[in-house]
């Protein structure tokens, strides 16, 4: 996602994704499935590089270009974590708070990332628009317990000593 449209909240008027290069995009991807519905996952990870969210008006447009009804792309995109229904920071932070994070300190962990972003409760967007920050429940890395995504950054062992610099490199 561009820094230029990820994160930004402007209430514009809806324009389509799925058309230029994205909808050639979307266009190579047919022959490789063996349904439209199957481009489902990729066809909304299309709107939300280009718009850094999926709006109700990406859904619908994702259910039109592939014969699905909205009621069921919102399904399959309300079910994953990676695509975002609501606006979000520049920077999307996820924090695994599973059994095994928990008991290495995923908690210290979290609250450091809340405070250093000043987030300050999960879900929320930095004042700066910089960072929004997510419990999620695995990130399948429980044996470097507390693994961190930062956008499409992975970061094993994190402690609440490490979230300063960690958080450092991305403006």
């Amino acid at each position: 996602m561009s820094a230029a449209t990820h994160g930004s909240h402007a209430e514009a008027p809806y324009q389509p994704v799925f058309v230029g290069a994205s909808r050639e995009k979307l266009e190579a991807l047919f022959p490789k499935y063996p349904t439209k519905q199957a481009v489902l996952l990729p066809a909304l990870w299309i709107v939300q590089e280009g718009r850094g969210w999926i709006p109700p008006e990406g859904i619908a447009e994702v259910a039109a270009v592939l014969g699905l009804t909205p009621a069921y792309v919102r399904g399959v995109a309300t079910f994953y974590t990676m695509y975002h229904l609501h606006p979000v920071g520049r920077h999307f932070i996820q924090v695994c708070g599973t059994s095994p994070c928990h008991l290495c300190g995923s908690d210290d962990v979290l609250h450091a990332i809340l405070k250093e972003t000043g987030c300050g409760e999960l879900g929320a967007t930095s004042p700066d628009g910089r960072f929004t920050v997510t419990e999620v429940e695995c990130l399948g890395a429980c044996g470097f317990a507390t693994p961190v995504i930062i956008d499409d950054d992975f970061h094993d062992s994190v402690t609440p000593e490490r979230v300063p610099g960690i958080l450092a490199r991305y403006p």
